[in-house]
Order: C-alpha cells, then structure tokens, then sequence
C-alpha cells in the first residue's frame, strides 16, 4: 500500500506522513546520499526535512535537489537566535541545497528559556525569517524543539506568533508523562483550530544509550531495529490521525520506517504497546 498522506496544514501541500529526516545524511558519503534519496523517492515520500546544523545533510541533498526539487516540500532549520546571524544562515542554506527557496523554515529546538526570549525580541531570529518569506526565500514559518517542555514552550511561540508548522517528540513511551501529553494535547487542539501542521519525531525511539553501550546506529539514541517492533511504534504514531512522523537518523534503518508506513492500517493498543516496552526494554529518551 502507498504511504498514507495528509493535507500539510495551512501549506495546502499533500505530504506525506512519512517526513524523510534528513539528520541521517548527517555524515555519510555522496554515493549513500544519493542511494538514500533514491529509495525514498522510489517509495513516494514527497516531505524532506533538514537543518543547518545536521552535518554534510544540506549538502548532501543539493546534486539530489538539482533535479527533483519540483517533486518534494522541502523544509530546513536555523539554529541562531538573532537576526543577522538566521539571516546569514538562511542563505547559506539555499546554497548548500543549490535552491532557490524553501517551502519551510523553522526556528530550531527553540526551548530554553533566554535563546526563547532572543528570538522573539526585536533583532531576533524570527525577524530573519518573516524577512526570507517577505522576500520569496522561504514560504511558510514553523518551530521545532525537543524535550519534556516543547510542548508547552510551543503553545508559548503560537502566542507570540501564528507558525505555520509545529515539530516534536511522540512515542508510547512519552504517554507515562502526563504533564507532557496534556501539553501535547493542547498543543494539537491550537494547531488545530489554526490549521497548523504537526510533526512528530522520535518514534522509533527504544532508549538513550546507556553509558558504555556500543551504539549500533548513527542515532544519538538506541532505536528500534527489529522489523516487528518498528512496525508497532510506527503504527502507533500513524494511528494517530493528523500527525505526520519524521523518519530515523540513521540510513541503515529507514527502510524498516518505509516498509512499516506502507503496511500501516491500524493503530496498536495499549496491551500492544506495553508488551513491546517490556520485551524491548524502552524506556523515555527526555525526562
């Protein structure tokens, strides 16, 4: 079955709900870039997703970009908090990616409280992206973050102003913090009511590396890697409707993302999902 897609909020774009990562071409080499897009295209997914700040990835998807660039949203990221320093990253981004424009940018994991603070007050990070949309770098605006507050510091961004995309964490194990799901939830109903578009990360998450474990992938946690597994927390996040879900950071695991997506029809339940727990020993990445 083709991969599920999704009206991407107020965009109007059609994605996917299957967002290619692109932190997993964070340090590979051109040939494995290249192979990488080539496979998800071939699978269909339409929604690539990247940052400044993700290694060699924006070069990476340039010579890929150079001729599919019609067939896919294309979002990035600024880390800098201040106007100037986003304004310059901005632009060293559409030149590493050898584009033109972005259909998305988005202030970085933008949580801790003074980095919060600089990008909104005037000269601030956000200044440079209103600027790059204002002047057809860019076409929408969103924000990103990561950790046990994102939510909350989210419904704080959508106050301040109207984002057109909101990125964070989703996975079964996140649902034992019930601070951080009521924030979730209320997250969602504003983007709502706003059409703004969700995007979930993480959701193949098993565990954080415990100290002197060898990791096995490219992730900066351990992830699921059995195929059975992988296709139970994917489904559990496509099982929630509205939601799309941003792939893993490592290439040798993606095609287990992409096999799972396309053999989505149901959401897991709760007895589902805690015997995975158990028998994979997963535990929450932020708390």
């Amino acid at each position: 079955m083709p991969i599920p897609t999704l009206t991407f909020g107020r965009t109007g774009h059609r994605s996917t709900r299957i967002v290619f990562g692109a932190a997993a071409l964070s340090e590979v080499t051109q040939d494995e870039a290249d192979a990488t897009l080539d496979l998800i295209r071939r699978h269909g997914v339409n929604h690539i997703d990247t940052a400044a700040s993700y290694g060699a990835a924006e070069d990476r998807l340039g010579p890929f970009l150079e001729r599919h660039r019609d067939e896919f949203f294309l979002a990035t990221k600024t880390g800098e908090r201040t106007r100037d320093a986003a304004w310059a990253e901005i632009n060293r981004s559409l030149e590493r990616m050898r584009v033109d424009n972005v259909d998305l940018i988005q202030l970085h994991n933008l949580v801790d409280e003074e980095e919060w603070r600089t990008a909104f007050a005037p000269g601030g990070a956000l200044e440079a992206a209103v600027r790059a949309r204002d002047e057809g770098l860019v076409k929408h605006i969103g924000v990103t973050g990561h950790g046990v507050t994102v939510a909350r510091q989210h419904l704080r961004s959508l106050g301040e102003f109207d984002f057109d995309s909101v990125l964070l964490p989703y996975n079964f194990p996140m649902t034992h913090n019930a601070q951080y799901i009521e924030d979730f939830e209320k997250l969602l109903a504003l983007c709502g009511e706003r059409n703004a578009a969700v995007q979930t990360i993480k959701a193949i998450t098993r565990a954080p590396w415990a100290d002197g474990q060898q990791h096995t992938a490219a992730t900066w946690y351990a992830p699921l890697d059995d195929q059975d597994a992988i296709d139970t927390a994917v489904g559990w996040v496509l099982g929630r409707p509205g939601i799309t879900l941003n792939t893993v950071g490592d290439i040798h695991i993606l095609p287990k993302v992409l096999d799972a997506a396309e053999r989505f029809t149901a959401r897991p339940d709760g007895e589902a999902m805690r015997a995975l727990e158990e028998r994979w020993g997963m535990a929450p990445l932020f708390t």
